[in-house]
């Protein structure tokens, strides 16, 4: 019986799924891609999950119009894969993210750049990780169209006749070039390359692909320390540990803001910048630190205040005692704060201002600031003076209020109110504290409609969970480019269909002499170690030492102990072995002279082998792969670590059939995940192909058998070693480069069934 949602290869083209829902989805859909119809259910399964169910529509509606883009399936099948990640990326409602990013591909099908729609759809996913915010990938998807426009050939610079010859490269290094730089050193690192290359089609290339030197440099000058995304989990688990709080991190970019921003509390989470620099021998870390520990402190101690009858001068005061007030008493919780607070802190000259031609107020206001967190702060203005000690007697009684906080700062403003604090020439030198935030939370206004502001509810939650898995997606190594192709591969596992297990248990009665060799075999190599397990409640017999110390407790009244038996473990094999098996179509190949196919006799070899690693008792899963383009990578379960060799373990294997390509790399890396949750001391990924790893949609053969050594290369760092058995006769040429020495090339198929069990036993032994 098959397992609902999962399709065999012969049926998986002629229907979708016994899903109503999913069925008017797919009519809504209007695709006559047959490769959209193989992923279709399993993409819808993981946009219901992420998207809102209010929000369906518009998702299924903009897949609609870019499958109806005229270029084929490919910008579908990205979108269809890529966009929940978009929106689990940045947490918002898809309404905020879809409009930009479908007016992005509408500008760019109205172009020559309409080829680049789909390497934008591809790396989008990963870019919104990086982002988090639907303003920042609004600047991104704005830098992304100024630069389609800027490198795009045109007549007489009017009308754009050829496309960007750099646009598909960028878009395939984005998530690279965000997870170096923030928006703003992306925003310049594009200009000077268009600047030194624009005229110049193929350096051009090189430059976005990060293919040249210069690039490079310039690049790495673009760094601006310390990027949000590297440490944002450390910050979330110093909120966590220091608060007990919870609260998203958010952060927004400075590239295409026209003044400074502060970090700020939000309805949706503490806003922090995208990256910061080190300043005066403060990492930036240390300054994310201090930003997030002012924030927290705000938002225990804080009180918002109505601010409609004061003017902008006195608020400018309540804030800055405020923010002194948070400031001190962060420092009377964590003392060590004081060295990191006071060094981020400016402690600006006292005659640094000149009252007759500027506004001072600023430059009084932080002295002020600075003497209430800085005993030593020198300062010898003795109405300052008062006014710090005045703040520290309100700290002292009960850490005082945001209201009484305020009242202070408005005693401060009137009696140092100089004629000169309404000149528009205002004194800013020295007077940002750049960790503090901007203090929108602090006010409220009763004015009709100001208050009322929307967000975006949370995606409601779906009553019943689709069937089905959602893609799980790996990178691939680029051969030209010596890089990552980030989220490139998208993998569907699911349990395989079930045959008739009878028909594995003829194919172990048709080799039975084998069977008997290899159990002889097997025995001596079974462990034979036998451990003995004393204090046992149930056990094989009686430890006398214990049975007798029992009785004597029992008859002098106490209570006897009831674990006087003994038990034997065998002191087994520490391994998990996962064994990877090739489907491609080549194994539907007759062997010559037989009337029996290559997938037969591999059948044959596996039962021989599950028979074999049930009478060791090791821990061993079986699973088969085959590939249709990166979009479809299938990976089907045969059997897990934790079944036995059962009938429903080789009704799986009985129904196995072969088809399609061999994406080999995907799969190994989806079996090495699999592999890492394994707890043994020897992990062993054994592969079973018939072929070089290959795919309809790559034309270089060089490509995948890089990428394939390079996740076999992940694997080895990881700690799970790597095995090819190969029945190509050809692989001399490649498998070595792959697999290094471990390998091995069986020229004679027909005995695939001898030789899978003895080098599972090579390997284990």
């Amino acid at each position: 019986m098959a397992v609902p949602g999962i399709r065999s290869i012969a049926d998986s083209r002629q229907r979708l799924m016994a899903n109503p829902e999913s069925q008017a989805a797919w009519g809504a859909l209007d695709c006559g891609f047959a490769a959209v119809a193989d992923v279709f259910d399993e993409c819808y399964a993981a946009a219901k999950r992420i998207i809102a169910g209010d929000e369906l529509p518009d998702f299924l509606e903009a897949a609609r119009v870019i499958g109806k883009l005229g270029r084929g399936a490919e910008p579908l099948l990205a979108f269809l894969e890529h966009w929940p990640d978009v929106v689990a990326g940045t947490g918002l409602a898809q309404s905020a993210t879809l409009p930009p990013v479908m007016a992005a591909i509408r500008s760019l099908q109205k172009s020559p750049n309409g080829p680049a729609i789909t390497p934008l759809l591809q790396t989008l996913g990963a870019v919104a990780e990086r982002l988090r915010t639907a303003e920042a990938l609004q600047h991104y998807l704005t830098l992304a169209l100024d630069l389609a426009t800027r490198t795009s050939g045109s007549i007489h610079g009017h009308h754009v006749t050829e496309p960007s010859p750099s646009l598909p490269d960028f878009l395939g290094q984005a998530p690279r070039l965000l997870g170096v730089v923030s928006l703003a050193g992306l925003k310049r690192w594009i200009d000077d390359g268009i600047r030194l290359y624009g005229d110049h089609p193929d350096n051009q290339r090189a430059y976005f692909a990060l293919a040249s030197p210069d690039s490079r440099a310039i690049l790495q000058r673009e760094r601006e320390g310390t990027l949000f995304a590297d440490v944002e989990r450390r910050l979330n688990l110093t909120l966590a540990a220091l608060w007990q709080d919870d609260s998203l991190l958010v952060p927004y970019s400075t590239a295409f803001a026209e003044v400074r921003l502060h970090p700020y509390l939000a309805p949706d989470g503490m806003r922090l910048p995208d990256a910061l620099e080190d300043r005066g021998g403060i990492s930036g870390l240390d300054r994310y630190r201090a930003m997030l520990a002012h924030l927290a402190g705000h938002r225990r101690w804080s009180q918002p205040l109505v601010a409609d009858n004061w003017s902008p001068l006195q608020r400018l005061a309540v804030e800055t005692l405020e923010d002194a007030r948070v400031d001190a008493l962060l420092l009377r919780r964590f003392p060590g704060l004081q060295p990191l607070l006071l060094a981020l802190h400016p402690q600006p000259d006292a005659d640094a201002c000149d009252p007759a031609s500027e506004n001072c107020l600023r430059h009084r206001l932080t002295c002020l600031s600075r003497a209430c967190l800085d005993p030593a702060h020198g300062y010898g203005d003795p109405l300052l003076a008062e006014f710090a000690s005045r703040f520290h007697s309100l700290l002292d009684d009960s850490e005082a209020s945001t209201r009484a906080v305020a009242d202070l700062a408005l005693s401060y403003a009137a009696h140092s109110r100089r004629p000169s604090d309404q000149f528009a020439n205002v004194h800013f030198a020295g007077t940002e504290v750049d960790y503090r935030d901007d203090n929108r939370h602090l006010w409220t206004f009763i004015e009709a409609g100001d208050e009322e502001e929307s967000f975006a509810p949370p995606p409601a939650a779906a009553d019943d969970e689709p069937l089905g898995l959602p893609p799980r997606h790996y990178p691939e190594w680029d051969l030209a480019t010596q890089n990552y192709r980030p989220d490139w591969s998208a993998v569907y596992e699911a349990l395989h269909p079930a045959g008739r297990a009878a028909n594995i248990d003829r194919l172990l009665e048709k080799h039975a002499i084998l069977a008997r060799q290899l159990k002889r075999l097997l025995d001596l190599l079974k462990p034979q170690d036998r451990v003995r397990l004393r204090y046992q409640e149930e056990g094989s017999e009686l430890d006398l030492d214990v049975a007798v110390r029992a009785l004597v407790d029992w008859q002098s009244g106490h209570l006897p102990e009831p674990r006087i038996n003994v038990s034997h473990r065998t002191n087994g094999r520490d391994i998990s072995v996962l064994l990877l098996i090739d489907l491609s179509q080549s194994l539907n190949e007759i062997l010559a002279g037989s009337d029996q196919t290559i997938l037969d006799t591999a059948r044959e070899a596996v039962a021989l082998l599950g028979w074999a690693i049930e009478q060791l008792g090791d821990a061993c899963a079986i699973a088969g792969f085959h590939s249709n383009t990166r979009h479809e990578v299938r990976y089907h379960h045969i059997k897990g670590f934790s079944e036995g060799w059962d009938d429903a373990v080789k009704a799986r294997l009985a129904a196995v059939e072969a088809g399609w390509s061999t994406r080999m790399g995907a799969a190994i890396r989806h079996a090495g995940h699999t592999l890492a949750g394994r707890k043994s001391e020897k992990r062993i990924l054994l592969v079973l192909t018939d072929g070089e790893p290959a795919d309809i949609d790559v034309a270089d053969p060089q490509h995948l058998i890089a990428d394939t050594k390079k996740a076999v290369a992940e694997l080895s760092t990881a700690g799970v070693t790597t095995f090819c058995l190969s029945l190509d006769p050809k692989a001399d040429a490649y498998v070595g480069d792959i697999f290094g020495r471990n390998w091995r090339v069986l020229d004679r198929i027909e005995r695939l069934p001898e030789q899978l069990p003895m080098v599972y036993l090579n390997l284990t032994r």
